[in-house]
């Protein structure tokens, strides 16, 4: 059973790669997700704000008490007084790198085209086989029209993927008006990959404290619909490879991500749920799937269910759309609707 697939020109046993979370911050639990069966690992993500930081401290140090004696003209910190997030993570790709055989994907999390992103060439230095751009921008100025939404991240891309010489993946919101236009746009600006999608996390009140709070919401199989969709939609329409993120929680999340047309199928919620462990039992329940269907390879599977196998993709969603609605029955007991299998 070939299992294996290609992901930004790297070549991957199998289409299961971990996404950026907590998990992805410690050494020994990289080696464990090797050990279940991850074909690749996405580091947890480096903030902006975090590089951002570090300047300015560093900034600081160099700068106080210069003036005030000639002794004060050669003042440097102590390393640890300064050696914050941005060279920790640097260290732990290049430890991760010597630990494991798996391809190491870094992953920066930033909005603006600022002097943060010349970080990515430190990323490849320290041996990172890719990254995975995290660009999340929340557009809450009513001055800001979506066309220049969509130009500040064609920069954020142009800018990274002309630094750096390992491929470059862009992790996507599901907000985009035209997403097939912009997903072109975004290949041609350096993006080897796209990542459907970032998985949002949107602000809650708190009607005890009247504060607003943030509180993480993990994913579950439900949330697989949209990325799903979307997959099947962009597949063959852009020369940028596929990653399927958000939703992915067992054998058959990852099997309807593949044959959307994803080259790979990411998860967090469901490790930091479940364990490492659950990769394993993924790639078991995957083999086995392929072989009671007599599928030989992922690549034969790959991009099956997509809409290029549809003669109007458009006509095909519109239908799909009217089906859903008409398809509601209410149940005997009046109490709940419910529809036939689509």
């Amino acid at each position: 059973m070939d299992l294996s697939t290609t992901y930004m020109g790297l070549s991957l046993k199998n289409p299961i790669v971990p996404s950026a979370s907590p998990l992805t911050r410690e050494l020994d639990t990289i080696r464990l997700m090797e050990d279940n069966g991850a074909s690749a690992v996405v580091m947890h993500s480096l903030f902006e704000e975090q590089i951002s930081q570090e300047s300015r401290e560093l900034d600081h140090y160099l700068n106080y008490g210069c003036d005030c004696t000639a002794e004060a003209l050669t003042y440097f910190p102590e390393m640890q007084s300064y050696n914050v997030g941005p060279d920790d993570y640097l260290n732990t790709i290049s430890r991760a790198k010597q630990a494991v055989e798996i391809p190491i994907i870094a992953s920066l999390n930033g909005q603006t085209a600022g002097g943060w992103l010349e970080y990515a060439s430190e990323i490849e230095r320290a041996g990172a086989d890719a990254l995975e751009l995290n660009i999340y921008i929340v557009p809450t100025d009513p001055d800001l029209d979506s066309a220049t939404l969509e130009q500040m991240y064609l920069d954020i891309v142009h800018k990274v993927a002309g630094a750096v010489s390992i491929p470059v993946a862009v992790k996507l919101p599901a907000s985009f008006s035209t997403p097939v236009n912009m997903s072109r746009r975004l290949h041609a600006s350096g993006a080897a990959a796209l990542v459907l999608f970032n998985h949002g996390h949107v602000n809650d009140f708190d009607l005890t404290e009247l504060e607003v709070v943030a509180r993480p919401v993990l994913s579950s199989s439900r949330d697989l619909r949209i990325p799903l969709a979307w997959t099947a939609i962009l597949f063959g329409q852009t020369g940028a490879d596929l990653a399927l993120s958000g939703g992915i929680h067992n054998h058959e999340d990852a099997l309807k991500g593949l044959m959307a047309g994803a080259s790979v199928t990411m998860l967090a919620s469901e490790l930091l749920t479940n364990g490492v462990g659950r990769l394993s039992a993924i790639l078991t329940g995957i083999e086995t799937w392929m072989q009671e269907n007599e599928y030989e390879s992922v690549q034969q599977m790959r991009g099956s269910m997509s809409r290029m196998h549809v003669a109007d993709p458009q006509v095909f969603e519109r239908k799909n759309y009217m089906h859903v609605l008409s398809s509601w029955r209410q149940d005997p007991a009046g109490a709940h609707g419910h529809h036939k299998s689509l």
